[in-house]
């Protein structure tokens, strides 16, 4: 059984290539995708580029080109919920779009033909990535710079399990991410984090039968008055929760 894993971006992905044995490149759909064994599974590598249709297409080519039977998207995101700070880690419970509304068709950020406003992750890859990612965060966030991050020398990150919602907009404003907040939990929904590919992907794999799972590391508080740098965050942060949290997982499985 092969298992996916995706990142946004190079940066979110760290050093999963080199680590890779026996790889192979694999060019299709203007991706670049790498195959290879980690801790004896069978993986593929890729980068979705930004946004939710270049996620869904990545998705796709996993699922039709490489059989791909688990997908596991990691990366960053902007926190929304409360107590969701800068350089916490948010896995996936589910997802849904905050960006979709066919209403009156259905009802608002519930996609047409599918039973529910969310779309759940796979509960036992989700559990499992839970436990990775906290045994991870403790061992790793002594090892951190928060200070040179402007986070402050004693910042201690969470782990947190719940709703990531995705759209096709940078959300950078404090206006913005308090409307996308407001009105999502006005109507029961309480959002822990905002980012642009996750549901699509999760739409996906609904679509194939394929388990997903999800784990996203807040670089910002998706608001104007982040004074993180975000390329040295995802470097110093990011990069390494996903390399760790990645090899943690599978050596679990």
């Amino acid at each position: 059984m092969t298992i996916a894993i995706i990142s946004a971006l190079p940066e979110e992905q760290g050093s999963l290539v080199q680590a890779l044995q026996q790889p192979g490149q694999v060019t299709h759909a203007g991706r670049t995708f790498w195959r290879g064994t980690l801790h004896g599974h069978e993986v593929v590598l890729a980068l979705s580029g930004i946004g939710k249709v270049a996620a869904a297409t990545t998705a796709t080519v996993l699922a039709e080109k490489f059989g791909a039977t688990r997908v596991l998207f990691t990366g960053v995101a902007g926190g929304l919920g409360e107590g969701v700070c800068v350089g916490d880690v948010v896995v996936a419970q589910d997802y849904l779009q905050h960006d979709m509304d066919a209403s009156p068709i259905v009802e608002r950020w519930r996609v047409p033909g599918y039973p529910a406003i969310r779309m759940a992750c796979d509960a036992d890859l989700t559990q499992r990535l839970v436990s990775a990612t906290k045994d991870c965060v403790a061992r790793d966030s002594d090892a951190i710079d928060w200070a040179s991050l402007g986070l402050g020398a004693t910042h201690r990150p969470s782990v947190h399990l719940g709703l990531i919602a995705s759209g096709d907009r940078f959300v950078s404003t404090a206006q913005e991410s308090g409307a996308i907040r407001s009105v999502l939990e006005g109507a029961g929904h309480r959002v822990l984090a905002v980012e642009m590919e996750g549901a699509a992907v999760a739409q996906v794999c609904a679509d194939y039968g394929i388990a997903f799972a999800a784990v996203r590391t807040i670089s910002d508080r998706a608001d104007d008055s982040a004074d993180v740098d975000f390329l040295q965050f995802v470097r110093t942060v990011a990069s390494r929760y996903a390399d760790h949290v990645v090899h943690a997982f599978l050596r679990a499985l």
